[in-house]
């Protein structure tokens, strides 16, 4: 980015709520990640409550006036959440039909049958990475570990080279393709073209999965030799489906919405004219919105119908998918907010201004400053977050492609060495049966594998498109 581009950003930008110095800048924003991780790992304070007072404690080192800084961490959860309450909502109402339905199990059986001896930790990435493509993360190993587990005890597999698959095809899926919050709002504070993140990000999930999976599990299961949980192996439920949804009707429906924001990407591209027709109907159902609500009422008939749910059933099944998701609602939000009052006390004009004589490459800035804070506060969320906030300036100048390696690269860097501060670090420990240690040594590894693999790669793109 040259000189006069930032000035113009600068000119353009709001003031900042605050006229401290880079100095006093850089401690309380020291300070504010120190009391948010402070409050998670020793206190073990709800994200949500951390990250508020880890907001007002910036802002109030930054010399902002409490009113304001109040104002800027509301303005920032309500944004975020209005960005992606709705994905979130609907993407957990998908994911919940998908499991009640028996469509999780069916495209779990099917592949597994089709598996053996060698082929099952590649056969745990496609699951992997099929199921997760609308499940949050979190979800996503509530619903798999038990699986993992199970086919680990029948099958008499080392629990890592079952497990590190599909934990890592979770994790790259969560952090790299929309419509998982962090990418959307990471597009979102860059301007990045949807469709085209989605293609690249699929260009970069699958060799990072395959090296981060099968290839590092075989590392993993001599590191750490753990039995299999037997009081965490999972019990059937009494209430048996007499039938569930078949497999290419099941998978079809988890890719509906991945397929119509492809289409949409491919439309823009090859027509590029905003007045025709074809490409205005394909930005309305290409969009994340529509996408989504298209694969749930998609769901209620091909995952739903067959399982035999009536109405009562079915409404049932949305009612408590819900419930669930208020907790992410409210850390993304916060972490949104927490974001807006980095941003509205002058954080990220003080990184351009650090950094415009920087030799350093945006992208790989993109990633350092990601990586920082999901160090520093265990979320990969709340780091794609705050760094997308804090380097959406630099991405001013960036072609179409580039801007949407900038979200990449974010993603990457926000999956960075996941440790106690993490709570999927904690979910991953105690379903594995495993110590501290142990955990860090195959867990955290494998998430820094993760960064380290698609951030090389998005460098890798960036030189030759």
């Amino acid at each position: 980015m040259t000189r006069l581009s930032v000035e113009m950003l600068a000119a353009d930008a709001p003031p900042p709520i605050t006229s401290a110095g880079h100095a006093q800048l850089g401690i309380a924003v020291l300070a504010g990640i120190a009391v948010i991780v402070l409050l998670i790992t020793r206190y073990k304070l709800h994200a949500f409550l951390s990250l508020t007072i880890g907001s007002l404690v910036l802002g109030a080192l930054a010399g902002a006036p409490l009113d304001k800084a109040i104002g800027s961490f509301t303005a920032g959860l309500g944004s975020t959440v209005a960005g992606v309450g709705v994905l979130i909502a609907l993407g957990a109402i998908l994911g919940r039909m998908l499991a009640d339905s028996g469509g999780a199990d069916e495209i779990v059986d099917t592949i597994l049958a089709k598996a053996r001896g060698r082929t099952m930790p590649w056969a745990m990435v496609l699951i992997a990475s099929v199921i997760g493509l609308p499940l949050f993360f979190e979800v996503g190993i509530v619903l798999l570990i038990p699986v993992v587990l199970m086919v680990a005890k029948r099958g008499n597999y080392s629990l890592m080279r079952i497990g590190i698959p599909a934990l890592a095809g979770l994790s790259v899926m969560h952090g790299l393709i929309p419509p998982h919050p962090g990418p959307l709002v990471a597009i979102d504070a860059v301007g990045a073209n949807l469709g085209i993140t989605l293609a690249l990000g699929l260009l970069v999930a699958i060799p990072t999965v395959v090296v981060a999976g099968p290839l590092f599990s075989r590392f993993a299961a001599r590191w750490v030799d753990v039995p299999v949980p037997d009081r965490m192996l999972p019990q059937r439920p009494s209430e048996e489906l007499e039938r569930r949804p078949g497999f290419g009707i099941t998978l079809a429906t988890v890719l509906l919405p991945v397929v119509l924001m492809l289409a949409k990407a491919l439309v823009d591209i090859v027509v590029d004219d905003p007045g025709n027709m074809t490409q205005r109907v394909f930005d309305i159902v290409g969009s994340p919105m529509i996408a989504l609500l298209a694969a749930v009422l998609a769901g209620i008939f091909t995952l739903g119908l067959p399982a035999g749910f009536g109405k009562e059933r079915i409404a049932r099944t949305v009612d408590t998918s819900l419930m669930p998701i208020a907790g992410i609602l409210l850390i993304v939000g916060a972490g949104g907010g927490f974001k807006q009052t980095l941003i509205d006390c002058g954080v990220g004009q003080m990184i351009l201004d650090i950094s415009k004589d920087w030799s350093i490459p945006t992208l790989l800035l993109a990633w350092l400053i990601a990586v920082a804070i999901r160090l520093a506060t265990g979320s990969a969320t709340v780091a794609t977050i705050s760094a997308a906030g804090l380097v959406a300036p630099l991405a001013a100048d960036m072609s179409t492609t580039h801007t949407a390696l900038l979200v990449l690269i974010i993603g990457a860097g926000s999956l960075f060495f996941s440790h106690v501060n993490d709570a999927g670090f904690w979910l991953v420990k105690e379903y594995f049966g495993m110590s501290v240690g142990q955990t860090v040594k195959s867990w955290s590894v494998m998430e820094t594998i993760i960064s380290v693999v698609a951030g090389a790669l998005v460098l890798l793109l960036s030189l030759v498109i």
